[in-house]
């Protein structure tokens, strides 16, 4: 939220987002009672109401969806205005909206991020998460100005670009057999209780085309459970419930606690690409352009192995 952004619009904003005083209020970093008191003041400021508030539920009048077009317009109007003042002195700052699928989320973008903001402080980063699909659809919808997603966009309207290398392994259950004789071979796969992610993953996207250049074709016979994230699928195969197929970048990370072992199958790699994704057109200017362009360097200078990325910051 910009800094420039009157207080009480901020908070308006926030909860007619929400529809929450709660949430808001987490968002914010402020107390209840302190939002309450914002909308209150706001509300006595115009003679008018704004939100109905009925038990734990909370809509906007109509003054309050009047307030709330014109709250969004100004705030994008002050965004705009602090992105193009700092450019001029040669910076960058204001609000990015980045999408990331699951996986990136979870592993690679925490890092990625605080990277981002010690090179640049006065950028106000706010993220999404979500299969690739709902990703490419809050790019086109503009509800982020980037996204990063794990699998092919599949879209003629935007673009990808890859930054980071990945590969999708095998993990099964610490104690199970496939941990300690020959590698898997395809017809064992086809008997075997598979985990897969939902339908829109980009990692169920690779995967399924992996398989059926081996030549185990769709609908897979014993898939068990389909799970909305690497985490599920992790904690699912942890359990016994199964075997599935995860990024290196998640698996590597538990391998040390003991309780999944990877299994390799003959004949099948599966590396894969996590993208940047935009609209076609021109590529993203701004501050969009200069997270594109910090990614992309991320990239290089990184590897599974070797996370030496530090040296982006002093650049």
């Amino acid at each position: 939220m910009g800094v420039m952004e009157n207080p009480r619009l901020k908070v308006f904003r926030a909860v007619a987002e929400l529809l929450s005083f709660h949430r808001a209020a987490e968002q914010l970093g402020l107390t209840q009672p302190a939002v309450t008191l914002h909308i209150k003041a706001l509300e006595n400021e115009l003679s008018v109401r704004l939100l109905d508030r009925t038990g734990n539920k909370v809509s906007l009048t109509p003054a309050g969806r009047i307030l709330h077009r014109h709250a969004m317009a100004i705030a994008e109007i002050i965004s705009k205005a602090e992105k193009e003042i700092a450019e001029a002195a040669g910076e960058h700052a204001g609000e990015l909206h980045v999408g990331a699928s699951t996986s990136i989320a979870q592993y690679v973008l925490p890092k990625l991020l605080g990277l981002f903001h010690q090179k640049f402080p006065r950028v106000r980063l706010s993220v999404v998460s979500g299969n690739t699909e709902e990703i490419v659809d809050h790019l086109l919808a503009q509800k982020i100005d980037i996204g990063l997603i794990e699998g092919p966009a599949l879209r003629r309207d935007v673009k990808t670009e890859p930054f980071l290398a990945d590969e999708l392994v095998l993990i099964v259950p610490a104690k199970h057999a496939w941990t300690n004789g020959p590698d898997v071979t395809v017809e064992d796969l086809k008997n075997a209780p598979l985990l897969l992610r939902e339908h829109g993953s980009g990692t169920r996207r690779v995967l399924e085309m992996a398989l059926e250049k081996v030549g185990l074709k769709k609908p897979f016979p014993h898939v068990i459970m389909q799970l909305d994230s690497t985490e599920a699928i992790i904690s699912s195969v942890e359990a016994g419930l199964g075997i599935g197929f995860v990024s290196r970048w998640a698996v590597d990370r538990r391998l040390p606690l003991g309780r999944i072992k990877k299994a390799r199958v003959t004949g099948l790699r599966i590396p894969r690409n996590f993208c940047l994704v935009y609209p076609t057109g021109p590529g993203p200017r701004g501050t969009p352009g200069a997270f594109r362009q910090f990614v992309l360097e991320y990239g290089n200078a990184v590897s599974v192995e070797d996370e030496s990325a530090e040296q982006l910051v002093r650049k």
